[in-house]
């Protein structure tokens, strides 16, 4: 007799996370978009590190000083270039 129910505990076990998965997919594909809408800000890998570009500046590939690409980014601003040679 203790078989039958070994049995269905062991089917109840494997078919847990079954079920489990199932529900988890049910939800509306749409709400996660907001994220997408949003853009992020943009990252310039400059000679100092990768850093957060600021509002109101762009990125911009970096030059050397004999205006060959030097494989960095730039940061202009209105007021200027950080980090590099544009």
């Amino acid at each position: 007799m203790k078989t039958p129910i070994a049995l269905a505990a062991a089917l109840a076990v494997i078919a847990l996370p079954t079920v489990a998965d199932a529900a988890s997919n049910k939800r509306d594909h749409r709400a996660g978009y907001g994220a997408y809408a949003r853009s992020p800000a943009q990252i310039a890998c400059t000679q100092y590190g990768c850093i957060p570009v600021p509002r109101g500046c762009r990125r911009e590939a970096g030059r050397t000083g004999s205006d060959m690409p030097s494989g960095f980014d730039v940061i202009t601003c209105p007021t200027g270039t950080m980090y590099g040679n544009r």
